[in-house]
Parts: structure tokens; C-alpha cells; sequence
């Protein structure tokens, strides 16, 4: 590529800058480091027409690791996604991992993995990615077509390599993209090693006179494309996983499925897998089934949007008479399910509703598969935002139940730390429609949850004669009414986000750790605290949360004496304040519609209460 920055330097010199030293640095290194024409003219676009706040928010903060690693809009500046913040975060990446793997045989051998997905400059960053490491002797195994993100931790624990980096923005909209990084054991980075990469990036900031070099590309020894040795393997454990009772099932049962790919990478992945095992191949939404990163049919490409997101698949599925929608969104780490209903309307599931589900499935599968089976031995985890459903199948089945926080990065490293102690973990969700079913993969995986909730339901269909709703109706019965409710608003000032939360931690006179304790003058009474910003929790001897804590990222729960639950949070990836309310019903208690009644009550009173949304100015989720 032809660099445009002498051009861009003949211009700086007379054009006047800010006068605010830190800025006009920052101006001046980004003008002799960027090598891509379009962000560099729009600094320089900027600097003319004397942006300097736009200026100073792009090119005096810096992206940071969240909940999914590195996540922004494509744009210039060193707060986004860009090919100059891209070579940074390789080259700080590559530093990092030369310091913990300092032998450079194991760079040779064992290297790194890199995948994309089919958003605008996915492959282009990937590639980049690849020359960073080419660069640096690393071998690298760059995937020449898209593939879902569970392909990139399999094929890290498959090639046993060092790392693992996934392009992608997985259901953001079309304008954003990410750098999904995984450690060595294939589970997404975490502390110390987000932080330890954050300071190897900074200590790297200047780009290699060959970080920009594509000829490194051609004919190289060390790059190789990973597919024919990652995928069929991948197709092969997926159907280990799978008993002989089961694929006979799959083979006899007439149930159909709807499938949507919301103009992602999954089609093609969920077609083999459904191959695989016997399944009947599914019904396409064909609008959708091809990447389009416009995402022209549905601009908000994630199946927990709801029926808006899902249209297409719903009018699909009906002209079809299809009775089950599987819907990936368009990185395949996640997965959303309908299901037609006895009033020819289709049941979207929750996250927290198919969590139930699959992990009774897990359950019932491992022991039909295990004879004499020793439930004890075995683990199931969520994140602390989702159902305790399976905390309750646990205390009447034996089974191990563990609660993290927010992320599939903490729930597979807690997944790891189980197995390698000898335990067998069946399961683990999140109630974003993300699940990980067996050990596999250690991350959310659509495709092998696309094939388990097929499996489960001609199981169903075919031995009890049971849709899937009538089996949650039954794991209700046996475990306790579950009834969740979450949502979200949208606020992008961060500063009246700090003041909402804040306000909640000095609630009587200012005072710190003063919450609120009680919701509707005092009807419903607030039992404990817990504030993983800060690190409080009210219920613990020594007023510490055991959870770990993270000051980015603000997260209250407050639980109530009648059982009730709400944890406030923001989004780690979109502008947005969540919060996820559930009641936690006893078996015996049979009052399943007074319970959604008061959980409904008491959800709309502590949000209004506590976000005091109407004030505040927040703008609700947009209705289906």
C-alpha cells in the first residue's frame, strides 16, 4: 500500500494546530503513523475544520478490554477500530506473548490462530494481524474464509497454540468491529493477561516499518490455513457428543427447522453439523443465509432484540409450517430459539428459558449415557445476571453449581479451573443467549447449541411426546417457577451514567455505602447489597464482595426478602444500562401467575426508582 503520510505532513506544516501540547501530539503521531488513506483524511478533515474536542475524544483516550475484549466504531482515532489501532494491539499482543513464551521455538511451532467474520475490514484487520506476527517469526494460522468465533478457541486447544485472536463485533451493528483475544488454554483473555497486553500495547505503540508489509503474505512458511485440520475435527467431537439413541431419533423425527444466519458466518457451519448427526437439513431464511455487512434486513442483527430482529424468520418458518426457529447471530457464539404455540403464535425463548432447558438436557443426557452415573461429580455455572434455575436443579439433582461474573470469559475460566480439577461440566450459560454446551469449546457456541436444541427437541417430539415449552412448564414443576425479566435503556453520556450509580451507593445524606433499602415506600425491604464496582456486599462478614470486581464496569444487585432479585449493570460493549430482575419460586409453590404479577410490580417500581428514567432523560429499548 502506498503510504499517504508525506503528503499528510506537507499539509500539517501549514495548517495551525491546537495549542494544547498533549493534543497536537497526539495529532502529529497519528499523522506520521497511519498508513490508511481514509482514516488519516479524516484527522486531517478534522484538524481544518478545528474539531479539537472531537479531536481530543478520538486521539487522547484509548480502547480498552472490556466484556468481549476490544469492541468500537470503525473510524480514525485511538479510542476505535482502525488498521493503526489494530497493528498496535497485534504488536503489544505479539510483546506480551514473547515475554511469557520467551523460547522462540515455541513462536515457530506453535504460534498463533486468527479468524474474522464477514463485517466491513474484518479480513483486512485479521490480515494485519497475521503480518505483525509473520513479522515477528510467529507461525500463523490465518483462516482464509470466515468461520464463527467457537472455531477459533477450538482450533487454539486443537494446534495447541499460544493464542488465539477473533475479528469481530459479533451482533453489534454494521459500523462497529472488535479484536477478540483467547490465552493459550482457548478461554478469553482475563486479569493478569488483559492487563499485562494493555501495558505491552502501550509500550508498542509505534508501528514496525513492517507491521504494513503484505508481502509477508505470499509464500510464507509460517502462515497456513488451519480449515481442513480444525473444522471436520471440530464436526467429529460434536457428534461424540451425541449417543447412538440419539442420532436414530434424529433420523426419524419429522420436526423441521427454520434457520436464520442474520447475514452472518453460521449457514454453512450449521448445515454440516445438522449433516453430522443425522438431523434433517433446516429451512433457510433465505434473505439472510449469505455475510452482508450492511445487515440490510435487519440492522440490529441479534435474536434477543426480539420479534423485530426476528421477522423474517417468523414469516419463514410460517409459510414453511416449521414449528422451531434457530436463529445465530452473525459471529454463530450465540443463539436464539422460537417455538410455535398452541396459539399459532411463535414463543420466543429467553436466554434464562433455554438455559433450563439445555441444562436439564445436559443432565438427562449424561445420565442416560452414564449408567449409575455420579451426578455429584459433575458442574454446571452461570453468570450472576442469569436464572438461578440451575442453582435449583442443583439442590434437589447433587450436581455442582458455580456463579461468576458477567462474560463468558469468566464463566470458561471458571469452566477450566473445574475440569482440570477432575470434574465434569455439563453446562454453562449466560442469559444473553449465550451457551456452552460439554467442554469442546471453551466460549458461548451457536452451532453446537443450533444442533443440541434440535437434538433435545425431536427427543422430545419423538420419546414424550412434549414441545419444548411443555418441558419448561415440567422443569418448573420439578425445580420451582422461574420468572425473569430484563431489559435495558440506552444513555450515552457516560458522566450521567457515574451519577445514577453513584447516587445509589450514597443514597441517605451522601454518605458512601448508604443504598437504598427498600422499593414502594417501604412495601418490599432490601435484604443485602452487593456492588461489584466498588467491591461491597452488605451480606458478608467482612462487607466484601467474593465476586471479583471491576471499576470499568458498574453492577449492583440488590436482593429482597421476598426472594426477589435485580442487578443493575451497564453494557461492557454498547451504551447501554441493563437490568435483570428474577423471582426464584419454591416447587411446592404453585402460584406461578401471582409470581409473574409481583415480579412484573416489583421490576417496573425498583428501575423507576433506582434509574429514575424519566428524569434522567434515558431512552427505553425500542419496542418489538
Amino acid at each position: 500500500m502506498c503510504h499517504p503520510m508525506p503528503q499528510a505532513i506537507c499539509q500539517l506544516r501549514n495548517t495551525p494546530l491546537s495549542g494544547d501540547k498533549v493534543l497536537d501530539d497526539q495529532i502529529k503521531k497519528w499523522i506520521k503513523w497511519d498508513h490508511n488513506g481514509d482514516t488519516l483524511a479524516q484527522i486531517m478533515e478534522a484538524v481544518k475544520n478545528e474539531e479539537w474536542d472531537v479531536l481530543r475524544c478520538r486521539l487522547c483516550r484509548r480502547i480498552s478490554f472490556g466484556t468481549a475484549g476490544l469492541r468500537a466504531v470503525m473510524r480514525a482515532g485511538f479510542d476505535s477500530m482502525n488498521e493503526l489501532v489494530i497493528i498496535q494491539s497485534s504488536q503489544g499482543l505479539c510483546a506480551y506473548l514473547k515475554e511469557q513464551y520467551p523460547e522462540e521455538s515455541m513462536w515457530t511451532d506453535r504460534g498463533i490462530v486468527i479468524g474474522f467474520d464477514g463485517r466491513y475490514n474484518s479480513q483486512r484487520f485479521a490480515e494485519l494481524t497475521a503480518i505483525v506476527f509473520l513479522s515477528s517469526n510467529f507461525r500463523v494460522y490465518l483462516y482464509k474464509c470466515y468461520v464463527p468465533t467457537p472455531i477459533v478457541p477450538y482450533s487454539i486447544v486443537r494446534l495447541n497454540c499460544l493464542a488465539g485472536v477473533m475479528v469481530t463485533a459479533s451482533h453489534n451493528p454494521k459500523q462497529d468491529n472488535g479484536y477478540k483475544i483467547y490465552w493459550t488454554n482457548g478461554v478469553q483473555i482475563i486479569e493478569p493477561h488483559d492487563e499485562g497486553i494493555t501495558q505491552a500495547i502501550l509500550d508498542n505503540l509505534k508501528p514496525k516499518e513492517d507491521s504494513w508489509d503484505e508481502t509477508v503474505l505470499c509464500s510464507n512458511d509460517l502462515l497456513c490455513d488451519p480449515y481442513n485440520d480444525v473444522v471436520p475435527a471440530y464436526f467429529d467431537a460434536l457428534k461424540k457428543e451425541m449417543s447412538c439413541a440419539f442420532l436414530e431419533a434424529n433420523s426419524k423425527c419429522q420436526l423441521s427447522f427454520t434457520y436464520t444466519a442474520m447475514h452472518g458466518v453460521g449457514y454453512p457451519f450449521v448445515k454440516l453439523a445438522f449433516a453430522k448427526i443425522g438431523l434433517k437439513p433446516v429451512l433457510p431464511v433465505r434473505e439472510q443465509i449469505d455475510p452482508d455487512p450492511e445487515f440490510s434486513t435487519t440492522p440490529k442483527p441479534n435474536p434477543e432484540e426480539g420479534k423485530a430482529a426476528m421477522a423474517l424468520s417468523i414469516k419463514t418458518a410460517t409459510c414453511k409450517k416449521s414449528p422451531i426457529i434457530l436463529a445465530n447471530d452473525p459471529d454463530a457464539d450465540r443463539l436464539g430459539v422460537a417455538e410455535i404455540g398452541e396459539d399459532n403464535n411463535y414463543k420466543l425463548f429467553t436466554g434464562n428459558e433455554m438455559g433450563a432447558l439445555l441444562g436439564w438436557w445436559t443432565l438427562e443426557t449424561y445420565k442416560l449415557n452414564n449408567e449409575n452415573a455420579d451426578v455429584s461429580s459433575c458442574v454446571m455455572v452461570a453468570s450472576t445476571v442469569s436464572s438461578k434455575i440451575l442453582r435449583s436443579m442443583a439442590e434437589v439433582e447433587g450436581f455442582t453449581f458455580h456463579e461468576t461474573l458477567t462474560g463468558f470469559k469468566w464463566i470458561c475460566n471458571k469452566v477450566a479451573e473445574e475440569r482440570d480439577a477432575g470434574k465434569k461440566v455439563l453446562f454453562a450459560f449466560e442469559e444473553s443467549i449465550g451457551y456452552m454446551v460439554s467442554t469442546n469449546v471453551l466460549d458461548k457456541d451457536g452451532i453446537s447449541a443450533a444442533v443440541h436444541v434440535a437434538t433435545m427437541a425431536c427427543y422430545l417430539r419423538c420419546k414424550k411426546c412434549m414441545t419444548l415449552q411443555e418441558k419448561l412448564r415440567d422443569i418448573y414443576e420439578t425445580y420451582g417457577f422461574h420468572n425473569s425479566i430484563g431489559s435495558y435503556y440506552i444513555c450515552r453520556d457516560k458522566n450521567l451514567v457515574k451519577r445514577i450509580f453513584d447516587h445509589l451507593r450514597t443514597f441517605d445524606d451522601e454518605q458512601e455505602n448508604t443504598y437504598p433499602t427498600s422499593i414502594m415506600g417501604g412495601e418490599y425491604e432490601i435484604e443485602s447489597v452487593r456492588d461489584l464496582t466498588t467491591g461491597y456486599d452488605s451480606s458478608t462478614p467482612d462487607k466484601k464482595a467474593k465476586l471479583p470486581v471491576n471499576e470499568n464496569i458498574q453492577m449492583i444487585t440488590f436482593t429482597f426478602t421476598n426472594g426477589f432479585v435485580i442487578t443493575l449493570r451497564t453494557s461492557g460493549t454498547e451504551p447501554k444500562m441493563k437490568y435483570y430482575a428474577e423471582m426464584c419460586g419454591k416447587p411446592e409453590d404453585k402460584r406461578w401467575d401471582e409470581l409473574i404479577k409481583l415480579t412484573k410490580r416489583m421490576t417496573e417500581a425498583a428501575v423507576n426508582e433506582f434509574f429514575e428514567p424519566e428524569q434522567n432523560g434515558l431512552q427505553p429499548k425500542p419496542e418489538d
